[in-house]
């Protein structure tokens, strides 16, 4: 399986990766603003992440 690196928005108390748990939306879906995008689990709990904006 490929591995793949971009910048996480900041999740807090300094971490800095994360693992992808479930992608919640599939390639090409609408999506819009502060709609949750990604469930990723850090070494302190498992966290949505809502999308940056609107778009596909």
């Amino acid at each position: 399986m490929a591995e793949i690196s971009f910048p996480l928005p900041d999740l807090g108390e300094g971490l800095i990766e994360a693992t992808v748990l479930e992608w919640l939306v599939g390639p090409g879906d609408q999506v819009e603003r502060n709609q949750p995008l990604v469930e990723v689990e850090t070494t302190k709990s498992a966290v949505e992440l809502p999308s940056p904006q609107a778009g596909k």
